[in-house]
């Protein structure tokens, strides 16, 4: 076994969006150099830099890449997001398209590989469809809402009024009541159901990965599918005993599909 890399340090980058100035954790993982382009971590819908956890160093040592991994805001220790003001339905293309190119510029990042998880799979989703990529991986990502996710998504607010996921949660994001009501309201909003982003998808141009457990409790398989059936270019990776979160379940499984599949298009 390679020895344990050191905790990665964290920085911040503040960049102005909308009229406001929002700061984002950030840290680079893996080589300090690297003839690859920068893969950028992109996380869930409860996610951080911290809720990672070791995944993107294991990945990136594994395969001498360098990594980017940061918490959107609202998330993590950014800039929290008042929880006066709800996530729009339109929250994960304002991130693609607004704040996270402006936080590649700022950062130097240039033509990245994009892994992303559940919403932020999403996210990499459409930040490839409009902008330069050298390839996208994703993990159980969202392109429609489906009924079985709706009904994890109340399931997770039970856990979270009633049993032990605030608790859990506390322990990554500075304002965590912020952090989950803005994802939970969001996706349990009736007028939500309509969101689909097929047409964003059939665009992309870029090599494409897709993983999925078998057993995700978030979504089908029509998930992944639709994905193959709008790009039939993309890889498809179906992971047995597996749940919403591959990088998790089936590590080693993960790190070694996607980095073969990152350095074949090198």
């Amino acid at each position: 076994m390679p020895p344990t890399p050191p905790a990665p340090a964290f920085h911040f980058a503040d960049i102005a969006w909308r009229g406001r100035t929002v700061r984002h954790e950030y840290s680079w993982v893996g080589a300090a150099t690297s003839a690859h382009p920068t893969v950028v971590f992109l996380h869930e819908g409860l996610g951080s830099v911290s809720l990672w956890r070791d995944f993107p160093q294991q990945f990136c040592q594994a395969h001498g890449l360098r990594g980017l991994v940061f918490s959107r805001h609202g998330y993590g220790r950014s800039t929290a997001r008042p929880l006066s003001e709800p996530l729009p339905h339109d929250f994960m293309h304002q991130q693609a398209w607004e704040v996270l190119p402006a936080l590649l510029a700022q950062l130097g990042v240039e033509r990245p590989w994009l892994f992303g998880h559940s919403d932020g799979a999403s996210i990499a989703l459409l930040h490839a469809a409009r902008e330069p990529v050298s390839g996208v991986v994703v993990m159980a990502p969202h392109i429609l809402v489906e009924d079985i996710g709706v009904a994890a998504i109340r399931q997770a607010r039970e856990a979270y009024v009633h049993g032990p996921l605030r608790a859990r949660l506390a322990r990554h994001h500075l304002d965590v009541d912020s952090a989950f009501w803005g994802w939970n309201d969001v996706w349990l909003d009736p007028a939500f159901r309509s969101w689909d982003i097929r047409g964003e998808v059939a665009r992309i141009a870029a090599p494409l990965l897709a993983i999925q457990g078998e057993g995700d409790e978030y979504g089908t398989l029509e998930q992944v599918e639709g994905i193959a059936r709008l790009l039939p270019a993309a890889e498809l990776l179906v992971l047995p005993e597996c749940g919403h979160s591959p990088h998790r379940d089936q590590t080693r499984q993960v790190i070694d599909a996607a980095g073969r599949f990152i350095l074949a298009h090198a």
